[in-house]
């Protein structure tokens, strides 16, 4: 039998194969599979690199010239219904017929090259583990022998690897507590709840079921709303256990309990309206605070400096967004504890009303239309024109109102003015050096550069021209400014430089505020005052100047007070009309006065919620 012969004779196996399928590059590999599954025994298995091969002859095979001519040649003769030799072979079971084909398969002489070109030699195959020149075989003599067909290995069972325990490390809602008996804590807000009528608690009865919730007195609020008392004006029994079964067995710390209460639904972080309710709570109830009770006009403005307050310190990244993480790491929430236990004007850091009655004094004095805006025009009145007009420009650009509105028509309002004095008068916070980094960082590029110092000086030594004092040169001044900054990076002064240096109000008051920078050239800059009744405890710069000018406003009231005792006195032994006179008496009443009188209608129209966007 011719060569031509043979590949007829195998060509007619394959003929059934191109009934079904096309010739494409998916049905060939379908046909090759077929093919092998004919050629090899049922027990006998092709090894992943034998298999490449055998594709590899197949498609040589394919593009041999007699192969195509054959193939064609049958595919017209079953087109046009002719008989073909073994066309059923391939669903035959006669055993005679396939050692046939076997036999023919290991006669035909193929030679093992690529497809392209066919005239390439076999050296010019990859070495691969069938047909290795090493061992000396060829695929057709390691086909013919079928004691060295290639046995799949049997893989024995692995044995699973014990991965190491990584134990739980984040747990953005507190880590939980394995001692802490949810049931034990309903057992109580139930009781507490049996001794209401029909177990319903107002916002007044809240401070019972917050002491039985485990939770500091001035959380009651919080827990009220968050059940929904603001919508019935009350809390079941049922619903707050709900709320609060919840809230055990998702939070497992106050931070992340304090966040849950107060944040609005679906919200992982907390803005400057989340607050006002539990605000309003502490003004109407705290007992500290009974006096501001009778002045409602008030209430908006004390709730308003208290939140920036909270904002100023806890909010490190500027965002207007106290995430449960900032909340954590402040010391807000031990000071909402220490409420109920102390005197307001302890909560040095955020609730005293001390400190608020300065801080408002201080805006109203500025204030000169009481529209509870103020203008550049205004703001450069404080302390006497001590702020340099240059960086008073920088505040009403946007450079620290982070992220708000755009000042009003030029203007910056309540809640700006509280950022501002604060970081005025204590610039050693970190949220102070952020505040005036950004002022004095013209180019917004982080790094405060001499052409940038230089701008800034630049008008500080002006104003001492005009008070006959000699300034100091930019050179000199400038190597004062390195020598105590130390910066990582010479000529560039960062951010990280001034909060490390630990003297940044020395910094930026040489460039801001002139009268401090006299104040320090003249006395020594390291002398740390203490103040007698809080020995051993030193007061911020901020506490120290609140106490100051608290002790001032309060002075010069009761002055006024005497002052008005005597001048009414007086007024009604002479019988006069003067008394009914309200404008000349006004300008000598309390600063809350003066504002509850002239302004009354302005403050009660005036939104306050504007201050938190």
């Amino acid at each position: 039998m011719s060569r031509v012969q043979e590949l007829a004779t195998i060509c007619t196996v394959l003929v059934p194969l191109y009934r079904e399928t096309t010739v494409d590059s998916a049905s060939s590999g379908r046909t090759t599979s077929l093919l092998i599954s004919f050629i090899m025994p049922a027990n006998k298995v092709l090894q992943p690199v034998l298999k490449m091969k055998v594709d590899e002859l197949f498609l040589f095979w394919l593009s041999e010239t007699p192969t195509q001519l054959l193939l064609k040649d049958y595919l017209r003769r079953i087109k046009n219904g002719e008989n073909v030799m073994l066309e059923n072979l391939n669903e035959s079971g006669d055993a005679s017929k396939m050692q046939a084909a076997n036999k023919l398969l290991d006669n035909v002489s193929l030679s093992p090259v690529t497809c392209s070109p066919p005239s390439r030699s076999p050296s010019a195959l990859p070495i691969g583990a069938f047909g290795s020149p090493r061992n000396g075989l060829t695929p057709r003599t390691r086909r013919s022998n079928g004691s060295r067909v290639i046995q799949p290995k049997r893989e024995e069972p692995r044995t699973p690897t014990l991965s190491q325990h990584i134990p739980k490390f984040y747990f953005p809602k507190g880590c939980p507590k394995a001692n802490v008996n949810v049931d034990s804590i309903i057992a109580k807000i139930e009781k507490a709840f049996s001794a209401l009528p029909d177990e319903r608690a107002s916002l007044e009865d809240m401070s019972k079921v917050a002491k039985a919730c485990e939770c500091p007195l001035y959380w009651k609020a919080p827990l009220f709303y968050a059940a929904g008392g603001d919508r019935t004006g009350y809390v079941s029994v049922h619903k707050f256990v709900a709320m609060w079964r919840k809230v055990l067995q998702t939070c497992h710390d106050d931070a992340a309990k304090f966040m849950q209460l107060l944040a609005k639904p679906g919200c992982t972080y907390l803005e400057q309206e989340d607050f006002i309710p539990f605000l309003q709570d502490v003004v109407n109830t705290h007992p500290h605070l009974t006096f501001l009770q009778e002045a409602s006009e008030f209430h908006s403005r004390y709730i308003t400096t208290v939140v920036q307050r909270i904002f100023y310190i806890v909010n490190r990244s500027w965002s207007g967004r106290i995430t449960c993480a900032e909340l954590r790491k402040s010391n807000f929430l031990q000071h909402v504890s220490l409420l109920e236990e102390e005197d307001i004007n302890q909560s040095a850091d955020y609730f005293s009303y001390e400190h608020f009655y300065v801080i408002y004094c201080k805006f109203w004095e500025l204030d000169a239309d009481h529209d509870l805006y103020i203008d550049e025009q205004d703001l450069s009145r404080h302390n006497d024109h001590a702020i340099a007009s240059r960086i008073i420009e920088r505040i009403f650009s946007g450079a620290v109102t982070r992220g708000r509105k755009a000042p009003k028509e030029g203007k910056i309002s309540y809640a700006d003015f509280v950022w501002f004095l604060l970081s005025e008068e204590d610039k050693k916070t970190q949220t102070s050096i952020e505040y005036w980094f950004r002022c004095m960082d013209l180019d917004g590029d982080g790094v405060l550069s001499m052409y940038e110092l230089e701008y800034f000086y630049e008008e500080q030594c002006q104003k001492m021209e005009s008070m006959a004092i000699e300034p100091l040169p930019f050179e000199d001044c400038l190597c004062q400014m390195l020598d105590l900054v130390k910066p990582q990076c010479d000529g560039k002064i960062t951010l990280h430089d001034l909060k490390k240096c630990k003297q940044a109000n020395l910094f930026f008051d040489t460039f801001i505020n002139l009268d401090k920078y006299l104040d320090h050239e003249q006395k020594d800059p390291f002398s740390v005052l203490r103040v007698g009744e809080n020995e051993g405890q030193e007061l911020s710069d901020w506490e120290k100047y609140a106490a100051e000018e608290y002790a001032i406003l309060v002075a010069e009231e009761a002055a006024t007070e005497q002052w008005n005792d005597g001048y009414d006195a007086e007024l009604n032994t002479l019988e006069t009309d003067v008394v009914n006179d309200k404008t000349y008496v006004m300008d000598k009443r309390s600063y809350l006065d003066m504002a509850s009188e002239e302004s009354k209608v302005d403050i009660e129209e005036y939104d306050y919620e504007d201050d938190f966007e």
